[in-house]
């Protein structure tokens, strides 16, 4: 339940207290018309009503995640419609998103304004396996090609995460949580502020160590499986003050420790035939990620600026059997500006600037510099009329320049309670340090420093509908977005010599659909369906990993005020896949469905104890194939707030 912020508030007080109503968890359908309503802020910038946003976005609120006791952001995006979420094996297993049918790197990530995309992996793309939830306030999907406001990445969309403020008198949240597969996490945080002063700090540790991943038909006759172990441990922090009414400075900072041992491959010398390795690989990955920001308002509240400086780093020493260390490290420095111009009632400019900078210092030493500029208008047109339109150029220090849009129109029906919406925009992905620089000339590959960005040009249209006083709503988006000059890897039949080049086209398309339904005050059901089509137009085939028919049932019940009720159903159809080394380039993979229940009950104002059924029905499947996910899990622990 959200609270308002108290009427005598101004300048960066008022600010922050803002922000806090756009982080906290806000209900579905409001208890009362006098609560604060929600809001998104990844589609325009701005703090927006849902109803007035024309792109397709879901929220994921603190209190989603508590009911169903969602420990990774793996966890809280394998439910999400428009998503395909793939994770080798169990926890801390690598994770990739593929949003719409695009490509696992062509999803932007942001945790507080940070771009958290990894420059040293060869595809650039963030690692969802290792993100700890115990932090997160809110999480905010956007889809569809999101460059003209984010610039690279932005193909599929952007998943934008923001963790949790302080404000009022000092609070403590704790838990312990132990289960299978020797599981057993603790967490703790404080939160709150003291006069100009507003504080949250956070700690996790994750710990999974034994999860069974490689299955067993793959093992040479007499070797012995070894489960998966995974150790994280995670702490935060996000820190405000107020130097007037009008100045504020803040500061998040995040660090991350990694431990994790996993069943790699090996291949016979003779046959070359590919089989899990009998010994683990050990990799130990430490992530930095910081941010110092500065929020001034001006004449009167015309103009608001906010200056940020932000900095990440991430290391992975892998240790294989029998093999020498293998390191990789790069870092990101990215200077950022916005300044949104209230220019009247329901006409706000928002005009940025932003400078980046990334480097790999291992295994080769390179970098890449890309310097931006956007502008967008959002505006009301009339009663029922709103829409956003964007524009933004990225100058890249190699390849040159690109200008990317967005224009999202909708028309809000408040009688009927009919919203209509549509959006048409572009999208890039600038090659990775990797693709230009990183040569393996033992193996006659060699990187292409003349390669330009991957494009594409997406569009959807959509409806939503609420009916019942607003207690049932329901909804359907169709998509489609077309990509270009995918880059691709290629060998000149004379030389055998393999490069990058761009030359990869696909076609992705599909409908997005939901009914969400309030029974009662203290039940809500909700039903999401994705159909996906993803095509390589050059070759006609469908793309891996893409399953067509993607569904999901969550029902949230709380019986009681103490205790609370939450289930959720997944359901993935089949999709095209290759084996665990891809000697098999392509092979049907089997769909599979899960079902998850999780419990809690208040004992005191203090004491929660709950639990969870993870896969009740101990559903076997492999995604990806050639790495079997967890089976049954039983977990328990307790809440503690102070």
């Amino acid at each position: 339940m959200t609270t308002a912020c108290p009427a005598r508030r101004t300048g960066a007080a008022t600010g922050l207290c803002l922000f806090l109503l756009l982080t906290v968890t806000a209900p579905t359908w409001a208890e009362d018309a006098g609560e604060p309503q929600p809001v998104v802020v990844s589609a325009t910038r701005v703090p927006t009503p849902p109803e007035q946003v024309a792109s397709s976005v879901t929220v994921v609120t603190a209190a989603d995640i508590e009911a169903r006791q969602e420990r990774t952001i793996v966890e809280v995006l394998k439910d999400v419609p428009g998503l395909n979420l793939l994770q080798t094996g169990g926890a801390g297993g690598t994770a990739s998103v593929f949003m719409r049918g695009t490509n696992s790197n062509h999803t932007k990530v942001l945790i507080d304004g940070i771009d958290v995309g990894d420059p040293s992996n060869s595809t650039g793309a963030f690692d969802y396996g290792q993100l700890l939830t115990q932090d997160i306030e809110r999480v905010e999907v956007l889809r569809g090609p999101q460059s003209g406001l984010y610039g690279s990445d932005a193909i599929g969309g952007v998943i934008n995460i923001i963790t949790k403020s302080g404000n009022g008198p000092m609070q403590f949240r704790g838990y312990l949580e132990g289960g299978s597969f020797e599981t057993f996490n603790q967490a703790a945080g404080i939160s709150g502020s003291e006069d100009a002063f507003h504080y949250a700090a956070n700690v996790s540790h994750f710990h999974s160590g034994s999860t069974p991943v490689t299955p067993l038909d793959l093992l040479p006759p007499g070797e012995p499986r070894n489960n998966d172990y995974d150790d994280n441990l995670t702490a935060s922090t996000k820190l405000g003050y107020d130097v007037s009414s009008d100045f504020d400075l803040g500061l998040v900072a995040r660090y991350t420790h990694i431990d994790l041992r996993n069943t790699g491959d090996s291949f016979d010398p003779v046959t070359f035939a590919s089989f899990p390795a009998p010994e683990q690989t050990d990799a130990k990955t430490d992530e930095y990620f910081s941010r110092l920001f500065a929020h001034l308002n001006s004449f009167g509240g015309f103009l608001e600026q906010t200056i940020g400086f932000a900095y990440s780093h991430e290391r992975t020493s892998t240790f294989v059997p029998e093999s020498p260390e293998a390191l990789n490290s790069g870092d990101r420095r990215k200077a950022d500006w916005q300044g949104n111009l209230h220019l009247a009632a329901g006409e706000t400019l928002v005009l940025g600037a932003e400078y980046q900078r990334d480097q790999i210092k291992d295994p080769l030493y390179a970098s890449d510099r890309i310097a931006s500029g956007y502008a967008e208008l959002q505006s009301q047109l009339s009663e029922h009329w709103y829409s956003a339109v964007n524009v933004r150029y990225d100058g890249h220090n190699r390849f040159g320049s690109k200008v990317t849009y967005r224009f999202a129109p909708a028309y809000v029906i408040d009688a009927t309670g009919t919203k209509l919406k549509a959006s048409i925009g572009s999208g890039f992905k600038a090659p990775t340090l990797s693709e230009l620089y990183q040569d393996f000339p033992a193996f006659f590959f060699f990187a292409n420093p003349n390669l330009k960005p991957e494009t594409s040009t997406g569009w959807d249209a959509g409806f939503e509908q609420g009916l019942a006083a607003d207690t049932l709503h329901f909804g359907a988006t169709y998509f489609h977005n077309g990509i270009h000059d995918l880059i691709s890897a290629a060998t000149d039949p004379l030389s055998f010599e393999t490069t990058y080049v761009n030359i990869g086209r696909a076609t992705t398309y599909g409908v997005e659909s939901f009914i969400a339904w309030q029974p009662l005050r203290t039940l809500t059901l909700r039903i999401d369906y994705t159909y996906t089509e993803a095509r390589d137009d050059l070759l006609h085939e469908e793309l891996l990993r893409r399953p067509k028919n993607k569904g999901n049932f969550t029902a949230n019940w709380q019986l009681t005020s103490a205790w609370q009720v939450n289930a959720d159903v997944l359901w993935v159809g089949t999709w095209v896949d290759g084996n665990r080394d891809f000697s098999i380039g392509r092979l049907d993979a089997p769909g599979y469905t899960t079902v998850n229940l999780a419990t809690r009950y208040e004992i005191s104002r203090t004491l929660e104890v709950f639990g969870r059924l993870d896969n009740l029905f101990d559903r076997r499947y492999q995604n990806p194939t050639g790495f079997q996910a967890p089976g049954f899990g039983v977990f328990a622990g307790l809440n503690v707030r102070l």
